[in-house]
């Protein structure tokens, strides 16, 4: 970057008092405007005093020149500054329109929030109310689906209670059958038993009846 230029001091002259090089002419830098003020103060200071008089005498020509230099070396947002308080009434309606231009522009935009205001408190509303009516609906359902539940619970208990009596008959035919049908069996066993033991009878009578004839010619014999 491109540095600008620094001024130069006024050097001291033969006579010990500063003055401005003519070659060095100044223009806007690093310039320490309290120094060169504090400069104009010793320039001042350092003239002759006439005596008994209170008066001094300056050197008109470095006086001047200092001032100059002062003048020249003001920072550019002094001159500004300047322009600004020359311009103060072009500027003071230039910022009552653009601060009307901001109330307008606020009170659009206030208008507009008020409207999304309304807007925002409308939807709330029928968002509330859908809330409602959804939950009331669910609430409905829930209720609907605990009586089928209910109903349900109570049928099938009832069935159940069907099946277990009819388990029950079904379990008390089936053992009334079994025991019909255990005692036609022993029956049948018992007719069985008794038909053997009636063969068994008469077949043990005609064993006696053969076996008496020939003990009793056996006994005639031995007479």
């Amino acid at each position: 970057m491109l540095q600008q230029p620094q001024l130069s001091h006024p050097e001291p002259n033969s006579n010990g008092n500063n003055s401005h090089s003519p070659a060095q002419p100044p223009g806007q830098g690093s310039v320490d405007i309290q120094e060169e003020l504090n400069r104009l103060e010793e320039i001042v200071l350092s003239s002759f005093r006439i005596p008994l008089t209170g008066r001094t005498l300056i050197d008109e020509e470095k006086l001047l020149g200092q001032l100059d230099f002062v003048r020249v070396s003001l920072p550019s947002m002094f001159k500004e500054a300047l322009l600004v308080l020359e311009q103060r009434e072009e500027i003071i309606r230039a910022a009552q329109d653009y601060g009307e231009k901001i109330v307008e522009a606020a009170q659009i935009q206030r208008s507009q929030i008020l409207a999304e205001s309304d807007i925002i408190r409308y939807a709330e509303r029928e968002a509330e109310q859908m809330r409602r009516q959804v939950q009331q609906e669910c609430d409905a359902l829930l209720q609907e689906a605990l009586t089928d539940i209910e109903r349900k619970r109570r049928t099938c208990q009832q069935e159940l209670e069907e099946i277990r009596q009819s388990a029950i008959a079904q379990a008390a035919e089936i053992e009334d059958g079994a025991d019909k049908y255990a005692d036609r069996v022993l029956e049948n066993i018992e007719q069985d038993l008794r038909d053997m033991l009636r063969i068994i009878t008469n077949g043990r009578q005609q064993l006696r009846r053969d076996v008496s004839p020939q003990q009793h010619s056996s006994n005639t014999k031995r007479r």
